[in-house]
C-alpha cells in the first residue's frame, strides 16, 4: 500500500528512511506548537484553543501535502505572519482577532484561486528579486524586535522611542542563554536545536521557581473558543485590503521559495529544473491556510525546516505523513506548552530572525535602484511594526526609483499596478 501511494522505489527510498526523515523534520519545527500559541494568545485568543488549532492545522496541511502532492514537505502556522497577525493587525491597528482570521481565510482563498487559474508563476516571476530579499529580511527584523521586546531587552523610551531594558534580570539572562545555546547547537547540526533551547530555558526557570510544573500529558483543551470564529464579512472592509494582500504575498513567496529550495536539496526537480506537481503543492498550502483560519490560527505555510528531513533521506509524501502523525500526537502535551514562558520562546524568534535576514547578502549592493527599495522594505517593517507597510513602501520606492533612473525595462505591469494601488491606499484610506 505504501509503495502504491508514495512510489518509494521510484524515488530511491525506503519506509525506514522516510520514518527517520519525518522524525527529523518534526524535531526541527516542533517549536511552533509552543511559540505560535504564545504569540497569538496576546490578542486575547484562548491559549489552549490556539495550541490545538496549531497542531491540527499542521496535521491537516502536512497530511494533504504528503498524500496528494507526494512531497516530503511539512506545513505549520508561519513565523512572522503570526507576529504580524497579533502585534500589528490586532495590537496596533485595533482589529479583532476574529476579523484577522477572516483576512487569513481570504488570503488562502485567493491563493487557492491563483493556483487553479495557473497565474501564480506570472505573479512570482514578475516581482523583483530585490524586493523578495527585502521582504524576507524585513520579516526577520520584525521578529527580532518582537523577541527583544518580549525578553525585556528593548523597551520604549520617551526621548528615543526605544532603549535598552534591564539586562541583569533572570528573564533577560535566560533569554540570552537560550539564544546562544540554540545558535551553538545549530552550528553543530544538532537536530531539534530550537526545541532543545526552549526546553532548556524552561527547565532552568522551573528549577529557579520562576515556572510551576503543571503536568506532562492531558486531554487536549477545547477548540471551541476559536473554532469557526473567523469574521469574513469584517475582513472584506476596504481598509483590510493591504492586510489580506500582505498575508497572501508573504505566503505565496514563502511557499514557492520553500518548495523550490527543498526540492532542489532532495533532487526532486525535473530535467528542466521545474517542480512536478507544483500546482498540487501550492493548493495544499492554500487549503491548509483556509483550514487553519477556520480552526483558529494564522497563516499555515510550508516550512523550510523540511530540508532537514530531506537531508536525512526523505523523498516522498510518507515523510510528511510521519510529521503529521507526530503533530497530531502533540495534542496530548498541552500542559507542557502552557507553562513555557515568553522569555523561553523569544530566543527561538531571534534565531529565526537571524536566518531570515541572511537574504540581504543576495541583494545587488552595487545597483542603488535595487538596494534602496530592499533596504526601505526591510527597515520599514520593524520601524512601523507592520509587514504590510514595509511591502507597500518597498513597492512604491522601487517603482519611483526605477522610473526616475530611466530603468523602465526593470518595471512591469504588475509592479507598477501594485505600487499605484498602495499610493492610493496611503492617500485615501489611511488619510480617512
Amino acid at each position: 500500500m505504501l509503495e502504491r501511494l508514495f512510489q518509494l522505489q521510484a524515488h530511491g527510498t525506503t519506509v525506514r528512511k522516510e520514518l527517520v526523515a519525518g522524525i527529523t523534520t518534526f524535531l526541527t519545527m516542533a517549536y511552533i506548537i509552543v511559540v505560535n500559541p504564545s504569540i497569538l494568545s496576546s490578542t486575547g485568543m484562548d491559549f489552549g484553543a490556539v495550541f490545538v488549532a496549531t497542531c491540527l492545522a499542521a496535521t491537516i496541511g502536512t497530511l494533504i501535502m504528503g498524500l496528494w502532492a507526494n512531497y516530503p514537505i511539512a506545513l505549520a502556522p508561519g513565523m512572522g505572519l503570526n507576529a504580524f497577525f497579533s502585534f500589528t493587525v490586532v495590537g496596533s491597528m485595533g482589529y479583532s482577532w476574529q476579523v484577522a482570521l477572516g483576512a487569513v481565510f481570504l488570503s488562502g482563498l485567493i491563493f487557492f484561486l491563483l493556483s487553479i487559474l495557473k497565474v501564480r508563476e506570472w505573479i512570482i516571476n514578475s516581482i523583483p528579486m530585490s524586493l523578495r530579499f527585502g521582504i524576507s529580511a524585513g520579516i526577520g527584523f520584525f521578529l527580532a524586535l518582537i523577541a527583544l521586546k518580549n525578553a525585556g531587552i528593548v523597551v520604549d523610551h520617551p526621548a528615543t522611542l526605544v532603549g535598552l531594558g534591564e539586562i541583569k534580570t533572570a528573564e533577560s539572562l535566560l533569554f540570552f542563554g537560550g539564544f546562544v545555546l540554540i545558535c551553538a547547537l545549530s552550528f553543530r547540526r544538532i537536530t531539534g536545536a530550537v526545541m532543545i533551547g526552549i526546553i532548556a530555558v524552561t527547565l532552568i526557570a522551573m528549577m529557579l521557581g520562576m515556572v510551576e510544573y503543571e503536568g506532562f500529558v492531558s486531554a487536549p483543551p477545547s477548540l471551541a473558543p476559536t473554532f469557526m470564529q473567523l469574521d469574513i464579512a469584517g475582513a472584506l472592509n476596504v481598509g483590510m485590503i493591504s492586510i489580506v494582500f500582505a498575508f497572501l504575498f508573504v505566503d505565496l513567496f514563502d511557499t514557492s521559495g520553500t518548495l523550490i529550495g527543498a526540492a532542489h536539496r532532495g533532487g526532486l526537480l525535473d530535467k528542466e529544473g521545474k517542480l512536478p506537481r507544483l500546482g498540487r503543492a501550492l493548493m495544499s498550502d492554500s487549503v491548509a491556510t483556509m483550514s487553519g483560519a477556520a480552526l483558529g490560527t494564522s497563516t499555515t505555510t510550508s516550512y523550510i525546516e523540511s530540508t532537514a528531513g530531506i537531508s536525512a533521506g526523505g523523498r516522498t509524501g510518507l515523510t510528511a505523513v510521519v510529521v503529521a502523525a507526530l503533530f497530531l500526537a502533540c495534542l496530548l502535551l498541552s500542559p507542557i506548552a502552557s507553562i513555557i514562558p515568553a522569555y523561553a520562546t523569544a530566543p527561538a524568534l531571534l534565531y529565526v530572525a537571524v536566518l531570515m535576514t541572511s537574504g540581504l547578502k543576495l541583494v545587488d549592493w552595487e545597483d542603488i535602484t535595487d538596494a534602496a527599495p530592499a533596504v526601505v522594505t526591510a527597515l520599514m517593517m520593524p520601524l512601523t511594526f507592520s509587514i504590510a507597510n514595509g511591502i507597500a513602501l518597498g513597492f512604491i520606492t522601487y517603482a519611483i526609483v526605477k522610473a526616475l533612473s530611466g530603468r523602465w525595462s526593470d518595471l512591469n505591469a504588475s509592479v507598477v499596478t501594485i505600487a499605484v494601488v498602495f499610493v492610493l491606499k496611503f492617500i485615501f484610506l489611511d488619510a480617512a
